[in-house]
């Protein structure tokens, strides 16, 4: 029988070293502040530094750690950069959160193909590199655990969000490939999809667009994006012990209604 001393052990992250992408807004800002909550360093990174010092000062006066690595999951110099600049901080790499994304959308018979390499870059190609970046340490690590963040739109039609959906469904295979992979060096992989969130990304919809994702989930909202912290936090700690290459969604009831 689990104690519930051994429960709460199970979200202790002291000494757990994590980099969530996409870190300074959103999901990933409502993740890195849960991590860091649980006694993880946790390392933000997105494109803009001052939405990224801005994280971490809020972290920081909760009582927390943490450090920001601005840069762009497209440029492969600044994924390299974010691995060695959270090593040369903390001295190793236990927890990765693949947020980061870009929702570009053109319609099929117009995607132009400096939006596919872009979309691909952001949503597909930096996550496997920062994993791969990483893998020197996360194979040392005891509780070594990777989160893609892929979307409830990889199980839907897809339709006029070709190239957001193609991306995050690479990813999802992604996801599944390297666990059946980095098993071995105890390491899992895992993803979330998220549903309609009420972001900065969902914001930039038309009203008409976003209504028709609030009415499409069977709870009839959208979510906040600390809705998707528990699911998160699930996927990342011991308590998933002997989860991997699994997707866990959390859309409010989208994907069966």
């Amino acid at each position: 029988m689990t104690t519930a001393a051994e429960l709460k052990a199970a979200f202790d992250l002291e000494g757990r070293v994590a980099i969530v992408t996409g870190g300074s807004r959103g999901i990933g800002r409502a993740i890195a502040l849960a991590l860091a909550s649980c006694g993880a360093s946790v390392v933000i990174s997105s494109r803009k530094a001052d939405a990224c010092a801005q994280a971490v000062a809020e972290i920081e006066a909760a009582g927390g750690t943490a450090l920001a690595v601005p840069g762009n999951m497209g440029d492969l110099a600044d994924v390299d950069h974010l691995v060695a600049a959270t090593v040369e901080r903390f001295g190793g790499i236990d927890l990765i959160v693949n947020n980061a994304a870009n929702a570009l959308a053109q319609p099929v018979g117009s995607i132009t193909e400096e939006a596919w390499a872009k979309s691909q870059a952001v949503n597909e190609r930096g996550p496997l590199f920062l994993v791969q970046a990483a893998l020197p340490h996360l194979e040392v690590s005891s509780h070594a655990s990777v989160l893609n963040v892929v979307s409830v739109g990889v199980f839907t039609s897809g339709g006029g969000l070709a190239l957001y959906t193609a991306a995050k469904a690479g990813l999802l295979m992604l996801t599944r490939s390297m666990a059946t992979e980095l098993a071995s060096r105890s390491i899992r992989v895992n993803a979330l999809a998220p549903g309609a969130v009420d972001t900065d990304m969902m914001a930039a919809n038309p009203p008409a667009a976003i209504d028709a994702m609030r009415r499409a989930s069977v709870m009839g909202r959208l979510a906040s994006p600390e809705e998707m912290v528990g699911p998160a936090l699930f996927l990342l700690s011991d308590l998933a012990s002997f989860v991997t290459g699994s997707v866990l969604v959390a859309d409010g009831g989208m994907t069966f209604h």
